[in-house]
């Protein structure tokens, strides 16, 4: 019996090619046409998002954007200024109309440098809650230069696009955080002679991503190949925020600012000069001599600093965010129906130690699970209503983490 397309009626010798099912046979152009019309009709519109255009009411003012930081953020009140305004002119590129008067608006990626623990992750995860844009935060440790064991630097688009669900017009307008930029600097002021694959090679890498280019992107991520198709993401509306400690960059402020220098007007300089916080003098000459390439250094026009953490601040961060390590704690013990509370001295001590400890409100974290670790192993067992947390259990806690780090020593 000869072979016919239910749908054309044409025969099998008619057709390059006729696909045979249970009860029906369709050929090749049949095939075709249904899937045009498929494709022209609103099902396939159904469940694919669609990037949304911005509306000008709906974009944050910078002075709202720092309003939600301040909930979350104790000070840093600089750096949230400047990034408060980068998001809110990065928001204004978006929606810059295409006029013929030549002036096109550039976008401004920032660096932010503070030392470990003062708050610049924090305040990049706090400004991801208050986007309309994909946001998403890297790793600049991961990164190695192409060819080598490790991530390439596409892998940033990678991760963003999975933000936007593959959504490549919503990916090209977002924002990327990448933290720990200060470990990819090379290891000498000299360009290498051999290849710095985690540090200066990663950084040539970048310059494509940071400038704004055509990028071919892994749709799963991962290693290119040759037969693999890519997704092209443009990288000019991305806004490219970087973060990084620079541990040891004080020095090359000291340098530059001739702290040290000899002679009386020399003396009365550096009087003017706060010694504890240099951080606030930084230059791009700074990061270049610690190990940036300076193309790299150009393409981040915006550099702002984090104040280091005094004892009134770590107080603050203890105790008064919306999301403070007290509340986190409070709420942990609330979920077994106990009511836990904390004396105000034992609240000054463990400030006082993680001062001792120079690491920040990370250090303030390690201190309090530490004190709370034997709490929360044996409360939720008891028949225990409220637990109040003294100076007296503090140091006892304090003291008896400390035998036990000895003794595994």
């Amino acid at each position: 019996m000869k072979k016919t397309c239910n749908f054309c009626g044409r025969s099998e010798s008619e057709v390059q090619l006729l696909i045979t099912g249970l009860n029906g046979n369709i050929c090749e152009t049949c095939v075709e046409q249904a899937y045009t019309i498929v494709t022209s009709s609103d099902i396939c519109d159904k469940g694919k998002k669609k990037s949304e255009g911005f509306k000008l009411n709906k974009i944050p003012k910078p002075h709202e954007i720092k309003k939600h930081l301040d909930q979350y953020v104790i000070g840093q009140d600089e750096a949230k200024r400047y990034l408060s305004v980068a998001v809110y002119n990065h928001y204004k590129r978006l929606l810059q109309p295409m006029e013929d008067d030549g002036v096109e608006i550039e976008k401004s990626n920032i660096v932010m440098v503070g030392s470990t623990g003062t708050g610049k992750t924090l305040l990049a995860r706090t400004i991801a809650k208050l986007l309309d844009v994909p946001f998403t935060i890297v790793d600049a440790t991961v990164f190695t230069e192409a060819g080598y064991v490790g991530e390439d630097v596409e892998s940033i688009l990678s991760r963003l696009l999975q933000v936007a669900d593959y959504d490549v017009e919503a990916a090209e307008r977002g924002i990327v955080f990448i933290d720990e930029v200060d470990k990819i600097a090379r290891k000498s002021d000299n360009p290498s002679i051999t290849r710095d694959v985690s540090g200066e090679g990663v950084q040539q890498s970048l310059l494509k991503l940071l400038e704004g280019s055509v990028v071919n992107v892994p749709p799963k991520g991962g290693r290119k190949h040759p037969d693999q198709d890519y997704i092209h993401v443009d990288t000019r509306n991305i806004l490219f925020i970087c973060g990084g400690a620079f541990d040891g960059i004080e020095s090359n402020i000291k340098h530059r600012l001739n702290v040290h220098s000899v002679g009386f007007h020399a003396v009365m300089e550096t009087q003017k000069i706060d010694k504890d916080n240099l951080m606030q003098y930084i230059l791009p000459q700074d990061l270049k001599s610690f190990g940036l390439i300076p193309e790299i250094i150009g393409r981040l026009p915006i550099l702002t600093y984090l104040n280091p953490l005094d004892r009134k601040a770590l107080y603050a961060i203890l105790v008064e965010p919306k999301n403070s390590i007290v509340k986190q704690y409070v709420k942990l013990f609330k979920m077994d129906g106990i009511d836990l509370t904390f004396d105000e001295d034992a609240l000054n001590y463990i400030v006082d130690k993680a001062m001792e400890y120079k690491l920040g409100a990370r250090g303030l974290r390690s201190i309090v699970e530490s004190v709370m670790i034997d709490a929360m192993f044996d409360v939720p067992s008891k028949r225990v209503k409220k637990l109040n947390i003294t100076l007296d259990y503090v140091k006892g806690q304090m003291d008896k983490a400390h035998l036990q780090k000895l003794e595994t020593t």
